[in-house]
């Protein structure tokens, strides 16, 4: 190698050496003046009330001139819809994602490949459905109720929406309008369509009335497939709707409310989420709504395997997108609730001084429930119906008034000791309820290891053999039985022979060789 071209690596060397350090203290300086201008103070949080973001997201901090949206006649008027139509674009945008997001999770769970040629990354795949649904052949049953078959979807869907009415997705925000009596102003509006003060009680009403869609769709079939899925869901709506309120009364009785507002402000800081004082409950509210929505292993109302689709068998086109439709909008429906309950709703350190992002962390939160949901549809089969009944009244239903009987000792006790004294007692009271339900499980598996299993050939309920109270009883319950039966047969005949006074002996030889059925249908 030549001096010269030694020479001239070493200064290139150095030159880049220079020119690096020169960089990287130029970018440090402009990161920290970047920082100062958008709002991160000198500790490293994200200040949201000064610099560009607070600018931004927080124009109340600079704005004089502000008026609540309820105090002026067309803001009151006008807002209300506007939000609405947006959220209902972002509902049903949601909606289609979800279908995408759950066929592409599975595929990544159970390691193949999911939908990913319409579009980049499969993005356009809920698009195309869309269109090959529309185009689909509607089809009717011949002995369908037409009426209440076209209903029931609709029936399905609307409550699903209404439920999303009362869940604030974040706190008021200021934002500039035109008012011709009052000229340029801002006015304060909120992110949710009603704040109601019985929202717990309007989210229990309406995910009752969703269940009559399914009733209505498996009755107004006329197919037997049908017809036991609508009374598989509504004896699943009778046995989870129970632990479904018992939980939501759980939160009502910490915060002292029924506002889901006032429920979700109670939820600023992570430690204050109400899943950590009562966890039983949210766990127990997160099952009985994965019941409500018939979700997988909830799902005996479409089972595939035995019902053919269940109380959708015969629906096609657009009403089986309806039913697809509010499956998932159930699951969106849900998981807003649940997570405005036990999971501080739209709060999240560090980004509670920005309204704005509100919307946002809550849409995260509830991407982050669905994958839950779909994460337990891959994992875990579809129980039996008896268990699924056993289940919800032997099991769920005694865990919701354990939780809230935990929540009202808690409190009582609580307040008698002092504010602070209130999440002490409650952690006091879940080791107590731990311990009790590792004891009683313990000793439940020493029962059954020293039950021992009586062979198939001495079994009295398989041989038929004469002993036992149990058999006593059986035959007890029989005769009772047996003896209005008797009598019923007594009468039935004692009319059938009165009927065949009146009739000539030619009426009774036809009606004997079934000419008179015969006639009837020709006629």
């Amino acid at each position: 190698m030549s001096r010269n071209l030694k020479i001239g690596i070493a200064l290139g060397v150095i030159a880049f050496i220079v020119v690096t350090v020169v960089a990287v203290a130029l970018i440090i300086a402009n990161l920290g003046a970047i920082a100062a201008w958008i709002g991160f103070d000198a500790a490293g949080n994200l200040n949201g009330r000064e610099g560009a973001i607070g600018m931004l997201l927080n124009p109340e901090a600079r704005v004089q001139n502000v008026i609540q949206c309820e105090d002026d006649a067309g803001c009151s008027a006008l807002w209300p819809i506007v939000f609405a139509a947006g959220f209902a674009f972002v509902i049903v945008t949601g909606f289609a994602y979800t279908t995408l997001l759950e066929r592409r999770l599975l595929a990544f769970l159970q390691h193949r490949v999911g939908p990913n040629r319409v579009g980049p990354l499969g993005f356009m795949q809920p698009a195309a459905d869309g269109v090959k649904l529309v185009f689909k052949e509607d089809l009717l049953p011949a002995g369908a109720d037409k009426w209440v078959f076209r209903l029931a979807p609709m029936i399905k869907v609307i409550p699903i929406l209404m439920i999303a009415a009362v869940i604030p997705m974040g706190p008021d925000i200021v934002l500039p309008w035109f008012a011709p009596s009052l000229g340029d102003v801002w006015f304060q509006v909120p992110q949710g369509l009603v704040d109601s003060n019985v929202g717990i009680l309007w989210v229990i009403a309406i995910t009752s009335i969703a269940t009559y869609g399914v009733v209505l769709a498996g009755w107004s079939s006329d197919n037997k497939y049908a017809m036991l899925g609508a009374l598989r869901a509504s004896a699943q709506m009778i046995s989870y709707e129970l632990s479904f309120a018992l939980t939501l009364a759980v939160p009502v009785m910490i915060v002292g409310s029924m506002a889901i507002g006032d429920i979700i402000d109670a939820q600023r800081n992570i430690w204050d989420w109400l899943v950590f004082q009562n966890p039983l409950a949210a766990a127990v509210l997160i099952l009985a709504l994965l019941a409500e929505t018939n979700r997988a292993p909830f799902d005996l109302t479409e089972a595939e395997q035995e019902l053919t689709q269940g109380y959708m068998t015969e629906y096609s086109g657009m009403k089986f997108a309806l039913f697809m439709m509010a499956e998932y909008l159930g699951m969106i429906a849900v998981s807003l609730v649940a997570i405005a309950v036990f999971f501080g709703g739209y709060h999240l350190w560090p980004m509670d001084g920005l309204p704005l992002l509100a919307p946002v962390i809550f849409i995260l939160k509830v991407v982050l429930m669905l994958c839950g949901m779909i994460w337990i549809r891959a994992t875990l089969p579809r129980i039996r119906y008896d268990r699924l009944m056993q289940f919800g009244w032997k099991v769920m239903i005694p865990l919701g008034l354990l939780a809230v009987a935990w929540t009202a000792v808690s409190i009582v006790v609580g307040d008698a000791l002092g504010g602070s004294a209130y999440p002490f007692i409650s952690g006091v009271v879940f080791i107590i309820a731990l311990l009790l339900g590792a004891i009683a499980l313990r000793r439940l598996s020493r029962e059954q290891d020293s039950e021992e299993a009586i062979p198939l050939e001495d079994d009295p309920a398989y041989t038929g053999e004469r002993r036992g109270l149990g058999w006593a009883l059986v035959h007890l319950v029989g005769m009772l039985i047996a003896i209005p039966m008797a009598q019923i047969r007594f009468q039935v005949r004692a009319l059938e022979g009165m009927a065949r006074l009146g009739r000539t002996p030619d009426e009774d030889r036809r009606l004997e060789s079934g000419e008179t059925a015969i006639e009837t249908a020709g006629d």
